[in-house]
């Protein structure tokens, strides 16, 4: 049986973990997961994606200091359309308001 295979990306993101943290159940929704230090594990059946967090950094902008962290997705398993539906949902989630 052939590997399934893998697809691998990375954001910078405007977020520290505590927040990333606290939103991901929402960007999961009913999927398990573990988290292993600043790496999240969804595995389920045969399809894998793991979630690294970098260390987090500081974008200065003027005198604005914002908090901002890489988030690698390694995905195993999934087809090009359940990575493209998990990362609506993983967006939506993450969204925030603006004016």
């Amino acid at each position: 049986m052939p590997n399934p295979a893998i697809v691998r990306f990375s954001r910078d993101m405007g977020i520290t973990h505590s927040e990333f943290f606290r939103t991901l159940p929402a960007a999961l929704a009913t999927l398990p997961y573990t988290v292993q230090g600043h790496d999240v594990v969804i595995g389920e059946d045969t399809r894998r994606l793991v979630i690294s967090l970098s260390p987090e950094g500081r974008r200065r902008i003027a005198a604005l200091s914002l908090p901002t962290t890489q988030v690698h997705f390694t995905f195993s398993g999934y087809s090009p359309q359940d990575i493209d539906r998990f990362m609506a949902r993983f967006d939506r989630a993450f969204q925030r308001g603006g004016g």
